[in-house]
């Protein structure tokens, strides 16, 4: 791997003409193997009987050696010089909801090219920033030595279901999650319609973190598939300073709605106000529960926090509801929502049995929709915005490849704060700036989590 890592630091950097560069990379000799974080199939009940709390993900993530994947049509092979940490990497490596060999399983069924991810480990990981190393028959719109960030969306398009929104293909999948080959390796499989320009102004691991969580929360916020929001709205975000919500925290300032941030601690208050949020909840600090006992929800609490919502608001309720934590707090999310109003959820951090009275749903004729991920027009959009310095990198700490097992357990344990990022081939923070004018312009945003450390 030495010999193509001393080429993206010289090529990408020396100034020659783009056919030269491609032309560079493509002579490289590829490896036989690379590292990969991976989860083994034969660990697939080593956790349980526990509570999903008390599972480590450091005893089931692992550091390999693997062979490099065959190219097939329609796809690239990636060095990634940097990744990140998703909650569905979590999620994969506690086995939960369900083992993910079992999507790999179902994958390799579906074609003989498509065998190859049926393996006995699993490369987890769905952001990478790196470089183009090859790409396979029929891939016109990229070439080895093109800088590129990666969205997660894998689809096969061989049914009309998913033409108008790709998200609606049968075989729609998350790559490094449902697919093998993810990006948190030092070589990552695509195809080739999920790459996209790396931003210039950032770093390798600043371009990896948006990725996953920012296409999500436009989806799930911005666009029509999702909340449509519009300018005055408000909306509720759970989790605000968080991997998804400091993203929507950020669309919905930038599209002059009124977040009202959710937050657990004064540190992650701080955060959204570094934002330019102006209406936060501290639910720890003011003692909001949810729930009674497991069994049973407290409407009580739901009526304190409407209350508590108004008066940031002028007396009205919220127009949008950006749900992730799930059990937790649905049943409070369809309450406090205005009539008429909407509740998107994309995940169920906390739980994804939800219970909520249905009567504040149906007889205020209000509307749950479910968003995840997002379609390959709307990753794009999001990229953009993070290329043109609207929206910013919520990147907090970055660990090494060989910490990724740590990185997950901070995750999962909440003691982290926007995203975690992974260097990959990438030997240090700082590489791959190459617009050092606009990175300038937005260094205080784009360091704005970075600065602030929870205890």
């Amino acid at each position: 791997m030495r010999h193509i890592l001393d080429a993206i630091h010289s090529l990408t950097s020396s100034g020659g003409s783009a056919s030269a560069v491609s032309a560079d990379f493509a002579a490289l000799a590829l490896p036989e193997s690379y590292r990969a974080v991976t989860l083994r199939k034969e660990e697939t009940e080593m956790f349980a009987g526990m509570a999903s709390a008390d599972k480590d993900p450091r005893k089931s993530i692992h550091l390999d050696e693997v062979p490099v994947p065959e190219l097939g049509p329609g796809e690239a092979l990636v060095a990634v010089m940097a990744s990140s940490v998703n909650y569905n990497s979590v999620w994969s490596s506690i086995f939960e909801p369900l083992s993910t060999f079992g999507f790999l399983e179902r994958y390799g069924k579906l074609s003989e090219l498509t065998k190859r991810h049926d393996l006995p480990y699993h490369v987890i990981g769905s952001d990478l920033a790196g470089v183009v190393l090859r790409t396979g028959p029929g891939v016109n719109a990229w070439k080895p030595g093109d800088e590129v960030v990666a969205h997660c969306l894998s689809v096969e398009m061989e049914s009309s279901d998913g033409h108008n929104d790709t998200m609606l293909d049968p075989e729609q999948r998350i790559w490094g999650f449902e697919t093998n080959f993810g990006g948190l390796a030092e070589i990552a499989l695509v195809k080739s319609n999920q790459l996209m320009p790396k931003p210039g102004h950032l770093s390798w691991e600043e371009a990896a973190a948006p990725g996953l969580v920012n296409s999500t929360a436009y989806r799930q916020l911005v666009s029509r598939n999702g909340a449509g929001m519009k300018q005055g709205d408000n909306v509720l975000i759970w989790g605000a300073s968080g991997g998804l919500g400091s993203y929507a925290t950020q669309f919905a300032l930038a599209g002059g709605a009124n977040p009202i941030c959710v937050v657990s601690s004064d540190q992650k208050a701080d955060i959204c106000r570094s934002m330019g949020a102006e209406a936060i909840i501290d639910r720890s600090a003011e003692g909001y529960k949810f729930w009674k006992d497991e069994r049973t929800q407290d409407p009580k609490e739901w009526k304190r926090f409407g209350k508590r919502i108004r008066e940031f608001t002028g007396g009205e309720d919220i127009d949008i509801v950006f749900e992730h934590p799930g059990r937790e707090t649905f049943g409070a999310s369809v309450f406090v929502t205005r009539k008429g109003g909407t509740i998107t959820t994309c995940a169920s951090t906390s739980g994804y049995m939800h219970e909520y009275d249905n009567r504040y749903l149906w007889m205020s004729l209000k509307r749950i929709i479910g968003s995840h991920f997002a379609n390959y027009r709307e990753a794009w959009e999001a990229n953009r915005l993070i290329a043109k310095g609207k929206i910013h990198p919520t990147l907090s700490k970055v660990y090494s490849l060989e910490d990724t097992g740590q990185a997950a357990y901070d995750v999962h344990r909440n003691l982290h704060q926007g995203k975690v990022g992974v260097l990959c081939l990438a030997p240090e923070e700082g590489l791959g700036v190459r617009d050092h004018k606009m990175r300038a312009k937005y260094i205080d945003a784009i360091n704005r989590f970075r600065q602030a450390e929870l205890p």
